[in-house]
Formats: structure tokens, C-alpha cells, sequence
């Protein structure tokens, strides 16, 4: 599913995304610049969660994440970096974090185990995925056959799509912020065995 999420709206933005990113690069400012300023905004939410203002917190999401999707398209028009790439998924996993964190500040009664469950859980998805990344560009896999189509699907239940539509559902709803945490840590989970299992079956 997740898989089959990302490609639809990769697809979807691709066009709009390049037109943006055509006139962001003749202005002279550099991918690099907006993933720096796309994380300061970002990790704003920190204050915003800890005060309980969830409304702001929700729009420092979405601008986070809109400026994670633009980076990448001026990226592609002024060809990437190995810095921008390092970057990118480096920022994205402090600012994945920072969101959590910032409810366990909120509401530390009823919102901290749950918090310290999907830093937990981001952790297994995090690690899986950058370890496999290395291997496979030791070895030069491009792509990863999973063999079988059931394997496929869980691998992807938890992607990027899938982690910004819980990002806005706990600012949205954050009464229900523990019950939406534990679901999508066990989703992680599974995403991580399901990686781990694809990964050793590919590099035994």
C-alpha cells in the first residue's frame, strides 16, 4: 500500500513540483537552502506541541513537508548532491522525531509511552531501510525483488505518504494521539521485519 500511495502522489505533484522548482532555480536559490529552511520551520512544532497549540503545529507539518517535496524537484533540475541527499533523509528523521517528542511534551501523562513506542518503531524502519541502502549500493542493487506480492505490500505499509497522513491525523485529532501512536508503531514493525526478512533473503 504505501508503495502504491508514494507513486500516486509522486506522480500526481511531479508536473506542479518541476514548474515551481524551474522558477526557484532561476531566482539563484539552491535545493540545499530549502531543505535547511523546510527543517527550522519544521522543528518549530517542538514550541508549537509544547504550548498545545496543535492547529500551528499542523501547518509547520504541512510546510515541512512541502518544502521536503520542493527541495527534491530543484534538486533534480540542478542535479543532486550526495550532501543534499545526506541531508534530506538526515533532517526528515530529526523532524519525524521532533513531532512525537513534541506530544509527549504536550501531555506527558497519557502521551509519553506511546511517543517512546514509535521513536522505538521509527527506529526499526529508519535503521532497516539505511542499512539495506548501504549493502545495496555496495552491490549495486537498483532494485529489490521481493519475490513474492504479499512480501511486497507489508514491506510498504509504512512509507512517506503514509507517515504525513499520521503526522496531520495526531495534530488533527490529538486526543486520540496514544491510540494512533501504538497503531502506527505496530505498522512500523511489521514494515521493519518484513525488511529485514527481504533484505537477508537478498543478501545471502
Amino acid at each position: 500500500m504505501g508503495l502504491v500511495l508514494d507513486t500516486f502522489f509522486i506522480k500526481a505533484l511531479k508536473h506542479p513540483l518541476r514548474l515551481t522548482a524551474l522558477v526557484i532555480d532561476k531566482l539563484g536559490v539552491k535545493a540545499n537552502w530549502i531543505t535547511l529552511f523546510g527543517f527550522l520551520i519544521g522543528m518549530m512544532v517542538l514550541p508549537a506541541l509544547y504550548f498545545g497549540n496543535t492547529s500551528l503545529a499542523l501547518v509547520l507539518v504541512i510546510i515541512n513537508r512541502v518544502m521536503d517535496g520542493l527541495d527534491g524537484a530543484v534538486a533534480r533540475v540542478q542535479g543532486p548532491t550526495d550532501l543534499g541527499g545526506y541531508l534530506d533523509i538526515t533532517l526528515d528523521f530529526i523532524f519525524y522525531s521532533a513531532v512525537i517528542f513534541g506530544f509527549a511534551l504536550m501531555n506527558p501523562v497519557d502521551n509519553a509511552l506511546a511517543a517512546s513506542f514509535l521513536i522505538f518503531s521509527f527506529m526499526g524502519t529508519g535503521s532497516s531501510f539505511l542499512a539495506f541502502a548501504i549493502m545495496a549500493e555496495k552491490r549495486n542493487i537498483e532494485r529489490l525483488e521481493y519475490g513474492r506480492k504479499s512480501l511486497y505490500f507489508l514491506g510498504g505499509l509504512a512509507e512517506g505518504t503514509e507517515t504525513i497522513v499520521f503526522l496531520v491525523l495526531i495534530c488533527l485529532l490529538p486526543n486520540y494521539f496514544a491510540v494512533l501512536g501504538y497503531f502506527f508503531g505496530v505498522i512500523c514493525w511489521i514494515t521493519t521485519v518484513t525488511r529485514i526478512y527481504a533484505g537477508y533473503r537478498t543478501l545471502t
